[in-house]
Order: C-alpha cells, then structure tokens, then sequence
C-alpha cells in the first residue's frame, strides 16, 4: 500500500512483509500488536480497555517550541497594549468610563489581555455561523473582518457541504428526516413546543413520567429523573447531594459543570490524578484514616466523581477499578455519562455495558440527552429513594421550566430505536456503525503518524498540534478544504497540549471519512504535524488479525 510516497512494503529475509513508514523525517517498521502492548496490571475487560488508550508524549523540542511560541505571541502582545497607550493603534477594548475612576473597576484590564492580545487574532475559528442542519454535513455563512477579528461582516456568500466532524451528534439523530420525526411533528402538534411550567406545579406531563420510565428501563435501573438542561443537571443536583462535612473526590479532567456542582455544594474538595487509581486510593484510604481537618470527624459522605468518556481527552473511565475501591473504602459513585451513553457498548448502554458492570454499583448514575440522542436536556438515575428525594430537594427540579414536548419525544424516538421498541434496526445500526467508523479512524490517523489521545472504543479523537500558531493554520486550512473541525487550546487545555478535537457520527460514510483522512495526510504533511514515534499496524493488518480470531 502506498500513501503520498511515504508508505512502502518491503519483503525481509524471513519472508515476512514490513510496511516501511516515514513520519516527518523518522523511518521505521511497523510492528505488531505482540511487540507493542505493554504489560499492563489487571486482568478481563478492564485490563484490556486500558491496554487500548494511548497518551503518547510528543518529543521534547515540540514541547520547547510551544512554549518559544506563547513567548513570542505574548512579547507581541505587551508591544501592542504600548502602542495602544500611547496612541499608535486605536483601542478596541472596553475602558471604564472617566467620571467612573473613583469606582472599585468593574475588571482588571490585565486579566483581558489573553483575550485582547492572543484569542482576537485568532477568534475567527471559533463561532462560525451555521446555516444548515448540522448534520454530518453543513453550510457555512462566509464571514470576514476588517479589523483583525474585532467585528465581522457576513459577505452573502454560503460554504455548502462542509463536513461536519466536530459535532456531538455520534447516532446521527439530529436530522430532519420527514419520516423518522413524524412523531415529534405530531408531538409538536399536541402540544405546542413549551410548557411554562415547572413540574411540580403544572407542568407535569405524561409524556414526561413516560421518558423517565424509559430511561430508567433502558439502564436497567429502578427509577429516574429528566432536566431541561444537561449542564444545569450536574451543576444544580450535587449540592443536593452533598455539602458541609461531606467530601468530593474528583478527576482533575472533569467537565466544568461537575466542578461547579461541587463547588456549590459547600463539600470538600480534593482532586485526583486523572484515571490514576493509585492517586484516588492514596485520597480514599487518608479519608477514611484521618476524617475531616482539625476535628478528624468521619466524613458524612465520600463522593467520587468521574465521567465515561472525558470530552477533550477521549480517555474511558477505568470503572470495574473504581467501584472495586469505591465498595472496599464505603464510598458513592457519581458517573457522568454526558458522552459516552448511546455512543460506547454492544447496545448503547454506555461505560458500565463496555465494561459488564453491573449498573446497581453505580449509585448515582447521570447522563444527557444532547449528544447521542440528539435533542436536550439530562437525566438522573439510580435507586428509587434517590430519585424520590431529588424530585423534592433539587434546584433543578423545583424552579426550572419542564422540558419541552416535542424534545421529549424526539428523546424517546432515538432511545426506543436503540432499544429496537420501534420494530426497526435502525438504532442498533447506528451504534455498530459508530464504534466501526470510530475504529477505523483511529486507526488510519495512527498508521498516518498523528499523536492521538484517548481509547479506541472513544468517539472523541483528539488530534495533538502543539504550537499556537499550527493550531490556527490548520483549522483554516481544513475549512478552505471543506472540513469543519473545533480547535482547542489554551486555557481549556494545557499549554503545552492544543489540539483537535474530531467527534465521530453513525452518519459518516466511509466516503466521507476517507475524505477527511485524505485531507488531513496532506496537511499534516505540509505543516509537520505527525509527531508520533511509535509504531502501528495498518486497518487492513487489524482487519486481518480481527478475522483470525475465534469466535466466542
């Protein structure tokens, strides 16, 4: 097989082919799984799952050239807030007012200047008017600036067909398919498109006891609850949950809305190394041992916090190892399924169908319905007395308006397909056909020498690029070539780690994958950005050894 001219086979003396592979100046042979697994501790599904997550560290001059960047855009930016003082270039930054100077300022001019100095040159690859579904294709309203990204002005003209792969739409059930949304029409008809109303007062539908129904016998738990809002559904249930006198334990990669939760609740707080389980032991066995500061007091409640698959990281909870130490130091489990629910088991069930654990062992159980199902809103779910007491003690559950109708439908309709309620496949087509388009992406951005994070089962493939200035060319770049990709950088990420961030659909063909991956060769070719030295087989090598193993 030959890429660009940088992938050979060659024939060694033992009669055995090697694919000869160069990668921004380094030459090497791929190798097979044998010699590239490491031996990892553990044994069954989860030892496996963690065997097939790579974090792999890009050379040291990367690293040093990333921060040689940063220190050149920020040299840059002291210059330019001198010019602007002195006159030399006109202002764009808020100011406060002259009568106001007696005033506490409302901000400290020097906390914007990432913003001002850094994030305006490049704001123009971030908050690009959609003008279409966003499905796995899109319209783009051309836009440009004449001001360095200060203002923009839409041209008139549209950029059609660029494909999606930055969406969370993983089942493809953001669509506008006349025949499979006919239901959420007729939903829609009923009972208009809004309720104004909480659920506890007049807002209670039936519609809504029936989602709740569902979703709790889709994770095969006893009850569950539904918020309009996914965010609001960690951020206003963990103070319910917890507060003074109890302890969170936290992975440091957890989404904002979880830390925010917890930040409100009033617990303690302490942060753990991400999926490190030594790190969460160390915290779970100083807990039980010395209680709470200066009173040494046990803790009311231990709360561990984690997610099923981490947005930026594409990294999979090590879940049979936390409910093991969760049992064995009497703590509660928080999971986070926001991403990973629909997109990751044989079915759709998410982390704890990945890994044969049973869904009891987790006791608090949450999930959105923004992404795989692809409408809004989240859900909480586990035993039936806490379900029972958030209906009552819940900021979410008391003040905010029941969800919408039609959401609520659409909701059920994408569920029910991937349960098979609806006498069709389709549902559990899509989530085979996820984990196979997911597969086969990760795979050929290894073969091709990119440094990607996360699990092989992880829809969310993040592409490491490094240095400042890469990332903004190569998010251009793909636009120019039709490919609408997301960007991320510092301070969402650590400094020296931006990158790109693919998430993966049902709805992508082949076709289109192989599209992107064209592309995406022939930009990181251009721009030196396949850093990798390791050494992976082909899709076709896996394809092969997938074949040959027996079936179970």
């Amino acid at each position: 097989m030959t890429r660009n001219g940088s992938l050979k086979t060659h024939a060694g003396n033992n009669g055995v082919k090697y694919d000869y592979i160069k990668i921004n100046g380094y030459h090497g042979k791929k190798e097979g799984r044998e010699g590239r697994e490491k031996n990892v501790p553990g044994t069954g599904v989860a030892s496996r799952q963690q065997r097939r997550e790579s974090f792999e560290q890009a050379p040291i001059y990367v690293a040093v050239m990333t921060y040689v960047g940063f220190g050149i855009v920020t040299l840059f930016g002291y210059l330019r807030d001198f010019l602007r003082a002195v006159g030399l270039e006109k202002c764009h930054v808020a100011l406060e007012r002259e009568e106001q100077k007696d005033f506490v300022p409302l901000y400290q001019d020097f906390e914007n200047f990432y913003t001002r100095n850094l994030y305006m040159r490049v704001r123009d690859n971030w908050n690009r008017p959609v003008c279409s579904l966003p499905g796995p294709v899109f319209d783009l309203m051309e836009r440009v600036s004449d001001d360095y990204n200060w203002t923009f002005r839409l041209t008139g003209r549209t950029l059609h067909d660029v494909i999606n792969v930055g969406s969370y739409n993983y089942l493809g059930f953001a669509e506008n398919n006349a025949d499979f949304l006919k239901t959420v029409a007729d939903k829609t008809r009923q009972y208009g498109v809004g309720v104004c109303s909480t659920r506890q007062e007049m807002g209670n539908l039936s519609s809504h006891e029936e989602l709740e129904q569902l979703v709790a016998e889709f994770l095969s738990v006893e009850s569950s609850m539904t918020f309009g809002m996914g965010f609001a559904t960690n951020s206003m249930n963990i103070p319910a949950l917890v507060g003074k006198g109890c302890l969170i334990l936290s992975d440091e990669l957890n989404h904002t809305s979880l830390i925010l939760g917890a930040r409100l609740s009033g617990a303690t707080i302490r942060v753990f190394k991400h999926n490190n389980m030594h790190s969460l032991e160390k915290m779970l066995r100083e807990a039980v041992v010395s209680g709470q500061p200066r009173t040494h007091r046990p803790w009311k409640k231990i709360l561990i916090m984690v997610e099923g698959i981490y947005s930026m990281e594409g990294s999979v909870v090590r879940l049979p190892e936390i409910v093991a130490l969760k049992k064995k130091y009497k703590a509660y489990l928080y999971l986070d399924e926001a991403h990973s629910i629909g997109a990751v088991g044989r079915s759709g069930r998410g982390v704890t169908e990945l890994f044969d654990v049973n869904p009891a062992d987790v006791d608090v159980m949450m999930g959105t319905f923004t992404k795989s199902f692809g409408a809004a809103g989240g859900y909480i779910a586990g035993k039936k007395e806490l379900v029972d007491y958030l209906r009552s003690h819940s900021h979410s559950s008391v003040y905010a308006a029941a969800m919408s109708p039609p959401v609520v439908e659409q909701i059920m309709r994408a569920m029910k397909g991937i349960m098979g309620k609806d006498g069709s496949t389709e549902g559990i087509r899509r989530v085979r056909q996820l984990a196979e388009n997911t597969r086969y992406f990760r795979a050929r951005l290894k073969e091709m020498g990119f440094i990607i994070y996360g699990n092989d089962d992880s829809p969310v493939v993040p592409i490491l690029l490094y240095m400042p200035g890469k990332v903004v060319a190569f998010s251009r770049e793909m636009l120019a070539r039709k490919i609408g990709v997301v960007v991320v950088g510092f301070p969402a990420t650590p400094i020296t780690e931006a990158r790109a961030r693919f998430c993966l659909s049902a709805s992508h063909t082949r076709a289109m994958l192989d599209q992107v991956l064209h592309h995406l060769n022939e930009v990181g070719d251009s721009f030196i950005l396949k850093f990798s030295r390791r050494k992976y087989p082909s899709w076709s090598e896996l394809q092969d050894e997938k074949d040959s193993e027996p079936a179970s």
